[in-house]
């Protein structure tokens, strides 16, 4: 089709409005935003699914752990399995009232299924003395047991056996798996004492 005649010096008109130009600040301001925004959510998601940080308080870890160390906690190794014996873990206090829970750290002695019993001052596991390397005393309390830890609960016990130094599954019973927050991997700090656990 052939356009039809205009006369001289008129133009069609346009409908496309002239493009307004956002300011260079701003673009900037909104990349350093969205920036901020995503790094704050993968910060979230790796605490609260993946690692946190943890401050010993007590003496109950005593001779491995020691008051105001920093621990590497590892949450996602008990998103894909379970405790193991030895593990140091990081629970939350058990028959705990009120609004603030306390975050207790002890080492898992007993699996699920296992007998656990103490006499003449010596932890057993199904019958076995254990070989506990990470203590220096003998355990001063009194005996417990025996007990047949029941499926998705673990024995935990402070590393420090002396008199009334650890509150742990002695008073408190075997823990269920739900209350166990993390593994602790590493002393962060102070910086003479950094090592794997």
């Amino acid at each position: 089709m052939l356009e039809q005649d205009r006369e001289p010096g008129t133009e069609r008109s346009s409908s496309a409005a002239p493009s307004r130009t956002v300011p260079e600040w701003r673009k900037e301001l909104y990349d350093w935003l969205k920036t901020l925004v995503i790094a704050f959510a993968v910060v979230m998601a790796l605490h609260y699914f993946v690692f946190n940080l943890s401050t010993v308080e007590g003496h109950s870890m005593e001779p491995t752990l020691t008051d105001d160390e920093w621990l590497f906690v590892n949450k996602f190794v008990y998103l894909a399995g379970e405790p193991k014996l030895g593990d140091i873990v990081i629970l939350t206090e058990p028959n705990a009232t009120g609004k603030k829970r306390k975050f207790l750290v002890k080492r898992v002695v007993g699996l699920p299924g296992d007998r656990i019993e103490i006499y003449n001052q010596r932890l057993y596991r199904n019958g076995e003395l254990m070989d506990e390397p990470y203590t220096d005393s003998l355990i001063e309390d009194s005996s417990y047991g025996p007990e047949v830890i029941g499926e998705g609960h673990y024995f935990v016990m402070g590393d420090n056996r002396r008199s009334r130094a650890s509150m742990d599954s002695r008073s408190f019973r075997a823990v269920p798996a739900n209350l166990i927050r993390g593994r602790a991997d590493f002393i962060l700090w102070p910086y003479k004492e950094i090592r794997a656990l």
